[in-house]
This record gives structure tokens, sequence and C-alpha cells, in this order.
């Protein structure tokens, strides 16, 4: 008798534990949507700019890591052991390319995408620097070359989650129409500029593709990249061009030393012309992004929020 009782006591108990496991399985208490979050690709980047750029395309589906902090220089960035853990983890490793990310070349070439490397060659930039021809990597400030990198990233993304790829190609076809919009923006904006004006003047040379989009003479006492040397001759002839000119204001950028610029406007100083050096307090405000985005919530942290601004302080202090 007394096991009899019993027995329907057990049966009640291993049902109710049923029950519970069915629940658990199930998601409730949330651990179903902790385990969704961890079945997140992880894609890593290079810079702000591919991370804004992956944000875009790819919003909150994947998990993406970012090697190089904004406002640090990537010419000059060398990897940590994080980062190459970073790189070795990932499930997608997307780059610049045009060695951009100079001191990490060999390992993203080997783990990586570069969402230029469908880039037509007649499109990136060559430059002579003391007879040597060096790529100018700084294609993001042409639009159209910017587009193609988006387009790429997104190819890649919709391999990555071929479940996804419908709303990631929605994704990119709006964002491209916000770039459009940007590109008549800017076009406008340079176009209330006086012809005689339209002379940019910044640390080193990162806004040669502005130049070419857009009809504005840029200059640069520093080469492409960060890294090479700065010769006095190329600080003289920099002065030199902004007192025949009679250029009114020179550009301090985020990721270089404000200091550097002190050089020309006391150069043109010395010659009768008083030049302005914008953002050379180190106001990032009034300085100009070239090799990197904002930081996350300040001004400039997304690409387009980030051509605004620099044509804006262009247009303010060249106008």
């Amino acid at each position: 008798m007394h096991a009899k009782k019993l027995f329907p006591r057990f049966l009640l108990t291993l049902a109710l534990a049923m029950m519970a496991l069915v629940a658990v399985g199930c998601g409730g208490g949330g651990t179903g949507g902790d385990k969704a979050a961890d079945t997140k690709k992880t894609v890593t980047v290079t810079t702000s700019f591919l991370q804004d750029m992956t944000k875009q395309l790819a919003g909150d589906y994947v998990n993406v890591e970012l090697i190089i902090p904004a406002g640090e220089d990537p010419h000059l960035y060398t990897a940590k052991p994080e980062d190459n853990k970073k790189l070795q983890s990932a499930d997608l490793v997307l780059y610049h390319g045009l060695h951009f990310e100079g001191k990490m070349v060999e390992a993203l070439e080997q783990l990586g995408i570069a969402v230029s490397k469908n880039f037509p060659k007649d499109k990136i930039g060559q430059m002579d620097m003391n007879g040597e021809v060096v790529t100018d990597p700084h294609f993001w400030f042409d639009i159209d070359l910017y587009r193609m990198a988006v387009k790429e990233a997104c190819t890649a993304l919709s391999e990555l989650n071929p479940e996804n790829k419908a709303m990631y190609e929605k994704n990119r076809d709006d964002y491209i129409v916000q770039l459009t919009e940007l590109d008549e923006y800017i076009k406008k904006a340079i176009a209330t500029i006086p012809d005689d004006r339209r002379y940019l003047i910044t640390p080193h040379d990162a806004f040669n593709y502005f130049s070419r989009a857009y009809g504005v003479t840029v200059k640069a006492p520093q080469g492409v990249s960060t890294e090479s040397e700065v010769s006095n001759q190329d600080i003289q002839e920099t002065i030199d061009f902004i007192v025949e000119h009679k250029i009114k204001a020179v550009f301090a950028e985020s990721t270089t030393d404000p200091a550097r610029m002190e050089k020309l406007r006391e150069g043109a100083a010395a010659k009768g012309w008083d030049v302005q050096i914008v953002g050379k307090e180190g106001d990032q405000d009034e300085q100009l992004f070239s090799d990197s985005l904002a930081p996350k919530g300040s001004q400039g942290d997304n690409y387009i929020d980030m051509y605004k601004h620099n044509v804006d302080l262009i247009v303010k202090y060249l106008k």
C-alpha cells in the first residue's frame, strides 16, 4: 500500500522535472537569448572606418572587433598580442589594403579580405616620393571608391551569413543612397569657396582623392604615410606655396601633432604673410579627420558625419 502511494508521487516529480528542462531549453529566463548571442559570427576590422561600414551593413547581426582604436594612426600602429588573438579567432577579417595598415600587411594578407581588392587600377592614387612611386591608401575620400568598398564588405558578410544576405544587400543599397546624398552635399559646399581660395594645406598627404573628386588643390609637407620623413625642403616648399597663393588657413589633423603646423605659420610670417592654424590647440572639433573617425559618441564617429565635419570646417575657414 505504501509503495502504491509513492509511485504516483514519483511520476509527478518526474513530470515536473521534465517540464522544467523543456522550459530551459526553450529559452526561459534568457538562457536561450544568451545562446543565440553566442552563435553570432565575429568580424574583426582594422579601423574605425571599417567598424562603421560593418555596422551600417550588418547592424547587430555580427560581433565586431576593432584592432586600431579610433584616434590612433594606422600608418604607425603595431599589432599587440591581443590584436593577433582577435585576428586568429575571427570568422571574417576586413582590412583596407593599399598598404594602409603598413606594419600589419603580412598577417592581414594571409587572414583577411581587403575591401579595396577590386578597385580599378586607374582609380588608385599613385604619388612620387623622392623618386619612388607609392600607392595612396586614403581611398575613403573618393566616395565612388568607398561605394566599391561597401559592396566588397557586403559580399564578404553575405558569404559569412548567407541567411542574412537579403538584409545585408538592402542595407548596402540604402547606405549607397546616403553616400550619393553625401556626394551632392560636398559638391554644393565646395562650390561656395571662390576658385582662388580652394587650397587645402594639411600635415600629411591624406587628401589627394578629395582633391581629385572636388577640385581642391592640396599640399602637405609630409607624404602619404605619417611614417615618412619631413625634410626642411618640403617644409620650405609648403611655406612658399602658402605665401604665393595667400592661403588664409592651414589645418591640423586629429591623428597628427598640431604643433607640426607651427613651423608653417612661422615660416609664412617671416615672409610677411599671416596664416591661421585651424585646430592648433588640439580641439578635435576644429581638426580634420584623415586616418581615423572620431571615438564613439564624439562628432565625426561615423563616415558620413566625419566627411561633413571636414567639409564644413574647410568651407568655414577658406570661404
